[in-house]
């Protein structure tokens, strides 16, 4: 089985698709680290499936010709994402690396295969080069979802990285939780200790944690339409002021402090938690700085209800960000291994309802739960995602996108206070089988519902009228 850290999950990047976006900008990099660049006169990429099928809603065509140019979806400004972009369509040029400049037409170069499908993944896409000898070389990559990328030949690799506490299943996370009596995020904190030192770990999960809380912030004061042609208003913002009611506030750290007063009524709460996932969707659906938690589409879940935790639990510790972020990690690595959290293979249910998952546990863990009460809350939240389909409205990450990291959200919080208010030896269904259903459900859902936009909403409703 993968080796996955925490960090594999929760990725800093560009919005709006992690397997769409950030897979693909992530394979351009690395195809470009393969080559001999110096000799390359022409690059080509052909895209498959549903990479060809939605990739212009998702900005793959963006993604790639970036990761060629040399720009870096973690440090690239936010505001070169478009003009960089612009800037190779309107010049018809293009710098490998951000050094090695050929021609390249994007219309021309960018080849979308939209009825062919490569064999090992719906999310395929092949690279050319072409060097000055007239010699060519070709290698072909699959975005498999969170930003994960396999080249092809790689799928079958078994990672060598030896971890004290190896977890494959739930089964094996509660075998190492009982011998060791302890908690899953003191667990995986000694798994990530393979990878970076314990105060890097720390340093690194509070990062991850300001870039999600900064992206509510940016999504709660940004107005406007969305771009893409749908004219989604955002929402975020308007409901952000209506909430504090005119508080003034100069910086994140005093908006939080501020909202954190606010008046603490359920329908308040409920409101809050909307916004918050609303403001990072809305975001990500604007080519903004996002976490993929586990993906980009379902990127507001986990922000929100970690944001929720931090600002209306009475018992809140900031050493609570980084238990939330461990337990939710692992939680996520446990459906990639079982499923998929890939929505061209998995339907929406690989997104939000594993978000969902992921953050019902990790709340559960922060709130005292016991291990078994962790998990059920986990199994809870996926239990009630099962069957949900991928059909973005033309192929944007919008409608229903935005909206359904609120559904997620809310259904993570009360998830988990189920489960800390349960017996979970009276509990019928296992962690481990929702994620065995769910994968079983996701091979059984017809490709139409796994972010194509040949079903669903994306076909049932009219984009004119959007």
């Amino acid at each position: 089985m993968e080796r996955i850290s925490v960090f594999d999950i929760f990725k800093i990047g560009i919005g709006p698709s992690s397997s769409h976006t950030m897979g693909p900008w992530r394979a351009a990099q690395r195809f470009l680290k393969e080559i001999d660049i110096q000799h390359v006169v022409s690059v080509q990429v052909e895209l498959y499936g549903s990479l060809a099928k939605t990739g212009k809603g998702h900005g793959t065509d963006l993604a790639v010709l970036l990761g060629l140019n040399g720009d870096d979806p973690v440090t690239i400004p936010v505001e070169a994402v478009q003009s960089n972009f612009q800037h190779i369509r309107a010049t018809g040029r293009i710098r490998l690396e951000g050094w090695h400049e050929i021609a390249f037409e994007p219309e021309r170069d960018v080849i979308f295969h939209f009825d062919q499908t490569l064999p090992h993944h719906a999310n395929g896409l092949v690279f050319r080069a072409f060097y000055q000898n007239g010699e060519g070389i070709s290698h072909t990559y699959y975005s498999v979802g969170g930003g994960f990328v396999v080249k092809e030949g790689e799928q079958d690799r078994i990672s060598d990285t030896q971890l004290p506490f190896p977890i494959d299943q739930g089964d094996d996370l509660r075998r190492w939780c009982v011998q060791e009596d302890q908690n899953v995020s003191d667990i995986v904190f000694r798994n990530e200790l393979t990878w970076r030192p314990a105060e890097q770990i720390r340093d690194d999960l509070m990062n991850i944690w300001h870039v999600m809380r900064d992206c509510i912030y940016k999504g709660c004061q940004t107005d406007g339409v969305l771009p893409g042609g749908l004219d989604v208003a955002r929402r975020a913002a308007p409901l952000n002021r209506k909430l504090l009611e005119n508080k003034p506030y100069h910086d994140v750290n005093d908006w939080v402090r501020q909202l954190s007063r606010g008046g603490h009524t359920f329908q308040k709460i409920l409101k809050w938690v909307s916004c918050f996932a609303l403001a990072v969707n809305e975001e990500n659906a604007a080519f903004g700085r996002v976490v993929t938690a586990p993906t980009n589409g379902a990127a507001g879940v986990i922000p929100a209800v970690l944001m929720y935790h931090v600002c209306f639990s009475d018992n809140f510790i900031e050493e609570d960000i980084v238990k939330f972020l461990l337990t939710a990690g692992e939680l996520g690595s446990l459906f990639k291994k079982g499923a998929t959290i890939s929505a061209a293979m998995g339907g929406c249910q690989a997104e939000i309802g594993v978000s969902s998952a992921m953050a019902a546990g990790a709340l559960t863990e922060c709130l005292g739960g016991s291990f078994d009460q962790v998990m059920m809350a986990a199994e809870i939240a996926m239990e009630h995602h099962l069957g949900m389909t991928c059909d973005p409205i033309g192929g944007l990450v919008q409608i229903p996108c935005i909206e359904r990291n609120t559904m997620g959200a809310i259904k993570a919080i009360t998830a988990s206070q189920i489960a800390l208010e349960s017996d979970p030896s009276k509990a019928k269904v296992s962690l481990d089988a929702v994620i065995k259903t769910m994968k079983e459900t996701a091979d059984d859902m017809h490709t139409k519902y796994k972010e194509t936009a040949d079903g669903g909403l994306a076909v049932s409703v009219n984009i004119v009228e959007c």
